[in-house]
């Protein structure tokens, strides 16, 4: 079964593939990048239907004289920028918490302790298949929670969060040749770690 679930992802590449020649260009790309008014009105038309699509075309243009007025940035030019800094700061810093936040690890060991929790070898990749089923649902829930309690609330309540389970996850791994039903509270922590991590970082 494995080899048929690591080959539809090539099946979804592959209708991408066969279906991208038929979509048609983005229409700002079209007047801001190649400055075609007119093939922007048909993509314009071809994408929402005939109608007068003069506010939308009046909106790419605002859009092409801010780009325009805007200075493009080196990289070393926005480190020396002070006006940035901050910025630069807070994007350093949750790039390097994303990294280190102990997600490869909880993926890297998670099939050790499926093996440790006693179940049947046959279901340890179907266990496995559940934890990354549950990241995919939580990044989905994500997006609906974000406009609601905003970026920075779900970044440290997702830390937090997935902090105390690191602490915990430790403590049953330690205690787990002396209770039994330990393995299987590790188990839960995993999922509930990966759940943590889809909705905050």
């Amino acid at each position: 079964l494995w080899p048929w679930l690591l080959a539809s992802s090539g099946l979804s590449a592959l209708i991408q593939l066969v279906t991208l020649p038929f979509f048609p260009d983005s229409p700002s790309y079209l007047l801001i990048q190649k400055g075609n008014e007119e093939a922007c009105r048909k993509a314009i038309r071809k994408l929402w239907g005939e109608g007068d699509h003069q506010a939308e075309i009046d909106d790419i243009m605002k859009e092409k004289v801010a780009m325009t007025s805007t200075k493009t940035l080196r990289v070393l030019e926005v480190i020396k920028e002070r006006s940035l800094r901050w910025q630069l700061y807070i994007l350093m810093t949750v790039m390097t918490t994303l990294q280190l936040c102990g997600i490869n690890a909880i993926y890297f060991y998670s099939f050790e302790v499926f093996h440790t929790a006693k179940f049947e070898e046959y279901l340890i990749p179907y266990v496995s298949l559940g934890v990354g089923l549950c990241e995919c649902l939580s990044s989905i829930l994500c997006s609906t929670l974000i406009d609601r309690f905003g970026r920075k609330v779900l970044l440290w309540g997702g830390y937090m969060l997935m902090c105390s389970v690191l602490a915990l996850l430790t403590m049953t791994l330690s205690l787990q040749n002396q209770f039994f039903w330990m393995h299987y509270f590790s188990v839960i922590l995993i999922f509930l770690f990966v759940i943590f991590y889809g909705i905050g970082p």
